[in-house]
């Protein structure tokens, strides 16, 4: 997405590009294509940097980009472009004509049939005009504000990465052969800090704290992200290893998402189909324990991963994946859908080109009702992790091994920071081994996760 420009655009243009989009359909068929689909999409964007008080980067564009796929039966080819010229255009959809004449046959391809295509109806309160109501100087003003909160928090914040602003409007328009035309706009601005902490004999420590939202009125405070930034950072001075040993793990929001992520990677339908998902098969199987509930959900009004239609004109859904434990769907595209003999769960992403990927509506583990507090309350020897280094999860064998740090519990509470630890497992054992579930679920982003406690994990140190 992307410059500010967006708010002054009349319904004409919009309207332009619903045509642009249905034009670029009936070129391509008119052309010889059996089937074809295209996406526009326009937008804007702001970006500022603000390092210990000075503007180190400021970034503002628009852009205005048209993708088109086209299948000659069961061959398939996508060309994209920048360029909206008369030519431009011509050339964009006659190479796509090119080039699907020599691509290989693949049965599984095509479009939705049209009975599958559809757009929800009435606002999903994804597009916010305020995102770009603040002028240039004050957007520099509210980095300017949160890491200035952080550096003022303590003396030893002595440094800083930063504190940034940036705010985003998009347009997207998809039109296909089924006569299938659906539109909708979004908007975005975020705000963070990263401060850096250090400690009389020079150890230093970072770390950050963000908001992000769909409208200036849901934006954290400056001050208070900057705040937060600073407290994260210092609780993490004086760092130490610790000895290896098999104790519960909580998994501080920021992180436990990513747990969850490796369900979506296991149900993500392309995996499955090609045999490299640890959940190949399961359906209807339980894969975790009772209390695990896993929700995808693309029709949530403001949501991050909300939309009217997914990437192939799909209505979105809600999609129960885990019930009480029990694997009850993969999240599937149409290519995917046939390729397994079920039917999309509209969950089709995509770009201008290529074929359809598979992407997260809001996709989340359905919080419990104890507080965090508590979780760590009922821990007597154990780690709260904080922050993940790496990648090490192998979605095949479901082995798992991360590079980590943050706080060890000991009589029920933080004593002391760590680092330089590992936490390991496999994934098939440690969702059955999801002891407790907090109640602070909070969206920032498309995945999301409370507080969780998992027990028979092993923290390896020194």
């Amino acid at each position: 997405m992307p410059s500010t420009q967006v708010e002054t655009r009349s319904p004409k243009i919009e309207t332009d590009l619903r045509d642009l989009a249905q034009d670029i359909v009936r070129r391509a068929m008119n052309g010889g294509a059996t089937a074809a689909e295209c996406v526009v999409r326009e937008g804007d964007e702001f970006s500022t940097l603000v390092r210990l008080g000075q503007v180190e980067t400021l970034k503002e564009s628009g852009s205005k980009s048209i993708g088109v796929r086209v299948f000659f039966g069961q061959r398939a080819a996508s060309t994209y472009s920048s360029d909206f010229s008369s030519k431009g255009l011509d050339r964009m959809v006659k190479s796509a004509l090119q080039l699907a004449k020599i691509t290989s046959e693949d049965p599984f391809g095509g479009i939705p049939e049209a009975s599958q295509l559809g757009s929800l109806a009435g606002d999903l309160d994804l597009y916010h005009e305020d995102v770009y109501s603040l002028p240039g100087p004050e957007r520099i003003d509210y980095a300017r504000r949160a890491e200035k909160a952080a550096l003022d928090f303590d003396p030893r914040i002595k440094n800083s990465e930063g504190g940034s602003f940036d705010a985003a409007t998009g347009h997207k328009v998809l039109a296909n052969s089924h006569g299938f035309v659906g539109e909708y706009r979004r908007s975005y601005c975020s705000l963070a800090a990263v401060p850096i902490a250090q400690t009389e004999d020079g150890a230093m420590q970072r770390d950050y704290w963000f908001s992000v939202a769909r409208t200036l009125k849901k934006l954290e405070a400056p001050e208070h992200v900057g705040k937060i930034a600073a407290e994260r950072t210092l609780r993490r001075l004086g760092a130490r290893k610790v000895k290896t040993a098999h104790v519960p793990v909580i998994f501080d929001p920021m992180v436990s998402s990513s747990i969850i992520e490796h369900i979506f990677e296991g149900v993500n339908g392309d995996s499955v189909y090609r045999g490299a998902s640890f959940l190949a098969g399961k359906l209807g199987q339980k894969i975790a324990g009772g209390n695990v509930n896993v929700i995808d959900d693309g029709t949530m009004p403001g949501g991050f991963g909300s939309s009217p239609f997914d990437g192939e004109g799909v209505p979105t859904r809600r999609t129960v994946v885990v019930d009480n434990g029990v694997l009850k769907s993969y999240l599937l595209n149409t290519y995917t859908a046939k390729k397994l003999s079920l039917h999309t769960t509209g969950n089709a992403s995509r770009g201008l080109a290529g074929t359809p990927g598979i992407g997260p509506g809001n996709y989340f583990l359905v919080p419990g009702v104890k507080t965090p507090k508590q979780l760590i309350s009922e821990v007597k020897d154990g780690l709260y992790v904080t922050e993940f280094l790496g990648h090490g999860a192998n979605l095949v064998t479901g082995d798992y091994s991360r590079g980590a740090s943050g706080l060890w519990i000991s009589g029920a509470e933080f004593v002391y920071p760590v680092e330089e630890i590992t936490v390991a497992g496999n994934l098939k054992e440690m969702f059955f081994h999801i002891s407790e579930i907090a109640n602070d679920l909070e969206f920032r982003g498309s995945v999301a996760s409370p507080t969780i406690r998992i027990d028979g994990l092993t923290v390896g140190g020194a």
